[in-house]
């Protein structure tokens, strides 16, 4: 009852009330006198509803809120008063048709203002003029508020509003804190909220209970650690936005049918979540196809995509052709040899070629033959990697101090992946202490435990190739009866370790 004297108070001592509308000059009196009422009006509203300006410090609170109550008359001839006064600034009000807008132009103005402040452009307004309709008290302040609170950066928020214009429209207390809090739980670290969101905007619109809780729920469920969902979601937030049936789902079981173990598969996902935005069908299988086509056996794709995941993703057809052609030109390792490569190493279709050719060169260059060097690469591509100051410390070691044959290292390329200082070195001389003579192959290539083993044992033990897979989701090991993935040992996981870490 008192708020309404007021108004009526104010509106008698203004002569508001009273005033008569003239219906041939009806635009011309209303404009005349909108600057009038909302300079008086300003002031009771904003005492009498306002938001104390303490709350949002670090914005400046608008001089107008809404306006005043107008009938309907005064509403048509104030629309077409902002209508014309967006026109004038190049803004397209047509989807503001349907919209509730302020009362005067002045609110208008301090809205197109303040979205400019921001860095939005006209251009950038009419791709999305709705955001016209926020109101800058109720909508805007609060909302750019909160998302400067939970990490971004003022200079950032133009164009997280410009990529994202519908986070205006959200409130703050039922829409964005709880997609922070789900964030939040899923172990996202707090600084890295911010960065999500800028990755991300549209998190803020999903429903909790929809497609983000299903997506972690399906990756949980094929084994992916609940505590590695959070540096997924910071690493490649997209997946929350991924619907499980038709888009997660089928990918993962596509790749398992290939015959890769889900445990290597949640391994992979963890460390590379952005594998689940290869599509399936436009990507996936075509890169998989041309991986046949150009002679790689089926057996060996799962192997291939456990270390070097990425090659499901890229130009794969036009990066084989070129690999291919450049190694028969420059490696002179025909077609079937370099499948044998890209097997081994699978990174070698995305190595650069002025990469590869220095340590050839330098191989080339110790006198050895052609194609020596090139069966030394079809057995070791990692020699194709390696940095040449490194392998000419290692040769040296191998010509003055082992004087050992140059054969022995065709025999054995991965001689110059091993560290000389904490592997060759150390092994070479407990083995010159013992007199014991060896090949390159006994000597380095096994555990510093099984080093040992071999040193007090009075046999040379036969010499045996790595891990391989098998088609099922078996895992054959040399040596060792065929063990299930099901067991206690993680075998698929040491797999893991050493085909990633080639």
């Amino acid at each position: 009852m008192l708020t309404r004297r007021k108004i009526l108070s104010l509106f008698s001592s203004s002569k508001l009330i009273s005033h008569k509308l003239n219906a041939n000059a009806l635009p011309h009196s209303i404009h005349n006198n909108f600057p009038q009422i909302s300079n008086n009006f300003r002031v009771f509203l904003f005492h009498l509803y306002g938001t104390q300006d303490s709350k949002f410090p670090e914005y400046q609170m608008p001089t107008v809120t809404w306006g005043v109550i107008q009938g309907r008359k005064e509403k048509l001839v104030s629309r077409v008063i902002i209508f014309d006064y967006l026109k004038g600034l190049g803004i397209i009000p047509d989807e503001l048709q349907d919209l509730e807008l302020p009362s005067t132009v002045e609110v208008m103005r301090e809205r197109v203002e303040f979205l400019q402040k921001l860095g939005l452009t006209i251009d950038d307004i009419n791709q999305y003029p709705l955001m016209l309709g926020c109101s800058m008290r109720k909508n805007m302040i609060p909302v750019l508020g909160y998302l400067e609170k939970i990490g971004i950066s003022r200079s950032k928020l133009g164009e997280f509003v410009k990529n994202y214009p519908q986070v205006l429209h959200a409130s703050v207390i039922v829409e964005l804190a709880p997609v922070i809090k789900f964030l939040r739980g899923l172990d996202v670290e707090k600084d890295d909220i911010g960065f999500v969101l800028q990755k991300y905007p549209e998190l803020l619109g999903f429903k909790l209970e929809g497609t983000m809780s299903t997506s972690v729920a399906y990756l949980v469920s094929i084994g992916v650690s609940p505590r590695d969902i959070g540096p997924m979601v910071t690493q490649y937030p997209y997946f929350l936005g991924m619907r499980v049936g038709t888009m997660i789902k089928p990918l993962v079981d596509y790749l398992v049918n290939l015959g890769l173990p889900k445990k290597i598969l949640a391994r992979m996902l963890e460390k590379r979540a952005y594998i689940l935005g290869y599509d399936l069908e436009e990507t996936v299988k075509p890169n998989v196809d041309c991986l046949i086509s150009f002679g790689l056996r089926k057996e060996c794709l799962p192997s291939v995509i456990a270390q070097y995941p990425q090659i499901i993703g890229l130009p794969l057809k036009a990066k084989l052709s070129s690999q291919q052609y450049f190694f028969s030109l420059k490696l002179k390792i025909d077609p079937e040899g370099f499948a044998r490569v890209v097997e081994k190493m699978p990174q070698v279709v995305s190595l650069h070629q002025n990469v590869i050719m220095k340590p050839v060169e330098f191989l080339l260059g110790r006198t050895i033959p052609s194609q020596d060097v090139a069966s030394m690469v079809i057995k070791c591509p990692q020699l194709v990697a390696l940095r040449v100051e490194l392998m000419k410390n290692s040769y040296f070691f191998f010509k003055s101090e082992m004087g050992r044959p140059i054969k022995e290292l065709v025999q054995f390329p991965e001689y110059f992946t091993y560290s000389l200082e904490s592997r060759i070195k150390p092994r070479y001389q407990r083995l010159k202490n013992k007199g014991i003579k060896c090949s390159l192959n006994w000597m380095l290539n096994c555990s510093d435990q099984r080093f040992e083993e071999r040193l007090q044992g009075n046999y040379i033990e036969t010499e045996s190739i790595g891990p391989s897979f098998c088609i099922g989701g078996k895992l054959e090991l040399p040596g060792n009866d065929i063990v299930s993935d099901e067991e206690e040992e993680s075998d698929d996981e040491m797999l893991y370790r050493r085909t990633v870490s080639l």
